[in-house]
C-alpha cells in the first residue's frame, strides 16, 4: 500500500464563513517564502516538526465536519502559503474532492510554477490575495518577484477556477483612490471573479513579532479605518463593472 504523503498543518478552524463559500473548515499549512510587510503570522513562515501530519491523518479529521457543508461549504487551504506544500497541497486536496468535499485555496500564488496544473485541477474556488501590481512595488512588500504570481493567475485563468479577489488596505500604501482605479484594470478583464473583498489592515500580530525577535516593518502604522475601506470598496466594484460594460 502507498504510504500517505506527509506535509505540515499548523491548526483546523471550523465553521468558517468568511473564508470561501458556506461553511469552511480551514486548514492552516505551515511555510510561507514571502516576507510581506504586513504579514500578521510570522509563526507560520517556517514548518515545525510538530506540524507534521499525513494525508490521510488529515483527511480523515476533515471528513468528521462534512455534515456541516452543505452544498456550497467545504474545506479551505490556507498559510503561511500553501502552495508551498505543493504535494501534499494536491494529495490532500485530491482526497477531499474524491470524499465529495469542495476546495478552496487560499494564495497569494507563490510557488513552484510546475505544480499549478495540478493543484487547480482539484480547486473549486481560490481566494487570490493581490499584494501588488508593479514589479518594484510588489517586491518591497513580498521580497519576492511578481512574474510567479501572474503566471499562476495565468493557469488559474485557463483552468476556469472561480476566483475571490482579496487585497489588504495599508494606510499610507494601498489607500488611495488611485490605487483602486489601477487594481480596477487589472481585475476588470479577468474571467470567473465571484467577489472582490478589500481588507482593512490591522495591528493584532505585533506582538507574534516580538515572540520571534523580530522586528516589526510596520512599526507605527495605524490600522485601516474600517469605513474608509469599505467606501473603498465599493468604488472599486463599482469601476471594475465600469470598465466591464465599456469593453
Amino acid at each position: 500500500m502507498k504510504q500517505s504523503r506527509t506535509g505540515y498543518v499548523r491548526k483546523l478552524e471550523t465553521m468558517g464563513m468568511v473564508d470561501g463559500p458556506g461553511i469552511r473548515t480551514i486548514a492552516f499549512l505551515s511555510g510561507c517564502p514571502l516576507r510581506c510587510l504586513f504579514c500578521h503570522n510570522p509563526d507560520m513562515w517556517r514548518t515545525d516538526p510538530k506540524d507534521a501530519i499525513t494525508v490521510d491523518e488529515l483527511v480523515t479529521k476533515l471528513k468528521r465536519y462534512k455534515p456541516y457543508y452543505g452544498e456550497e461549504g467545504g474545506v479551505t487551504f490556507c498559510g503561511g502559503e500553501p502552495l508551498n506544500q505543493p504535494e501534499f497541497l494536491y494529495d490532500a486536496m485530491k482526497a477531499c474532492k474524491a470524499e465529495g468535499i469542495s476546495t478552496c485555496l487560499d494564495t497569494s500564488g507563490f510557488g513552484r510554477v510546475d505544480t499549478f496544473d495540478d493543484i487547480l485541477s482539484v480547486t473549486d474556488t481560490i481566494l487570490y490575495d493581490i499584494k501588488g501590481l508593479e514589479e518594484k512595488k510588489y517586491r518591497e512588500m513580498t521580497s519576492a518577484p511578481l512574474r510567479v504570481t501572474q503566471q499562476f493567475l495565468a493557469k488559474a485563468q485557463e483552468h476556469g477556477v472561480n476566483i475571490w479577489i482579496r487585497v489588504v488596505i495599508v494606510p499610507g500604501f494601498h489607500d488611495t483612490y488611485e490605487y483602486m482605479d489601477e487594481l480596477a484594470e487589472y481585475i476588470a478583464p479577468l474571467n470567473n471573479i465571484e467577489r472582490i473583498e478589500l481588507l482593512p489592515y490591522h495591528t493584532m500580530g505585533v506582538n507574534k513579532y516580538e515572540t520571534i525577535g523580530k522586528e516589526y516593518p510596520l512599526d507605527g502604522v495605524p490600522a485601516m479605518n474600517k469605513d474608509t475601506c469599505m467606501e473603498l470598496q465599493k468604488y472599486l466594484i463599482s469601476e471594475v463593472d465600469r470598465i466591464r460594460k465599456e469593453a
